[in-house]
């Protein structure tokens, strides 16, 4: 069955790390949210918006608030669908039910024209290091967000931030990135082999923008990361196309440590 087309023209963003990178990086995103609609007419959200997220039943976060609430204003104007990361996999309640946002934990299948495009953030796929994929799969399990939920957010959040701080991956170069991006690569190029329909398909994690092409006229796209040089995407049913945005110069722009 062919997915449900999304638009024309498909904005893409990945890897904000709200939380952890300069406040300079949420205030040149709350900008590029405003422009959204004139880059294309849906956006995908593609993991890690968050350097922590978690919705409980009656709480949410402090931090990245201000994205939250433009997020909601621009889902009254086109559709947005939003893929879970491996920093903000949790409380997807919350996205659909109350902001009108299409939220998948995993994955999402969608179709840009009569382009058909799957969307997954990558980091089980990229994960080369050990001690990452036992994080992988402890954090995915369902048991950890019921236990993380008992505990009250005043204790929790913090804990997370802290962990993720010294735990978490922001690197931009490194072996460690170049052994990810190959990995994901070989798995785009089969998944595009072995599914002739799919034109698209789209990752990130790596914190590296790419942009393959695996067959004719069908694609692999990483945006890279928000948080470094505000990176994004932009995809059509006949391509895509690597970009950055150019904040109004009012931002205090600061350099990311990528460590």
């Amino acid at each position: 069955m062919f997915p449900p087309v999304l638009g024309e023209t498909l904005v893409v963003v990945s890897d904000a790390h709200l939380g952890y990178a300069p406040p300079a990086v949420e205030a040149a995103l709350l900008e590029f949210l405003d422009a959204v609609p004139t880059l294309g007419d849906c956006l995908l959200v593609n993991g890690d918006l968050f350097e922590f997220w978690f919705a409980y039943r009656r709480v949410l976060p402090r931090r990245g608030f201000r994205v939250v609430a433009a997020l909601g204003q621009l889902a009254r104007r086109l559709p947005i669908v939003m893929v879970g990361g491996n920093h903000d996999r949790w409380g997807e309640p919350f996205w659909q039910q109350d902001l009108g946002i299409r939220f998948e934990r995993e994955r999402a299948e969608f179709a840009i024209g009569k382009r058909r495009v799957l969307a997954l953030h990558g980091d089980g796929i990229a994960y080369g290091r050990p001690r990452s994929r036992v994080l992988h799969r402890l954090v995915s399990h369902p048991l950890a967000s019921l236990i993380y939920r008992a505990i009250h957010p005043e204790l929790a959040i913090p804990f997370v931030h802290y962990l993720a701080a010294h735990l978490g991956d922001h690197a931009t170069e490194g072996a460690v990135v170049d052994h990810g991006v190959e990995r994901q690569l070989v798995w785009a190029t089969r998944t595009l082999r072995a599914h002739p329909s799919l034109g698209l398909v789209i990752a990130g994690h790596t914190h590296r923008p790419v942009l393959e092409e695996p067959a004719p006229g069908r694609q692999y796209l990483n945006p890279g990361a928000w948080f470094d040089g505000f990176r994004y995407a932009v995809a059509t049913e006949s391509g895509a196309e690597l970009r950055r945005f150019t904040p109004s110069g009012r931002l205090p722009l600061a350099p990311v440590d990528p460590r």
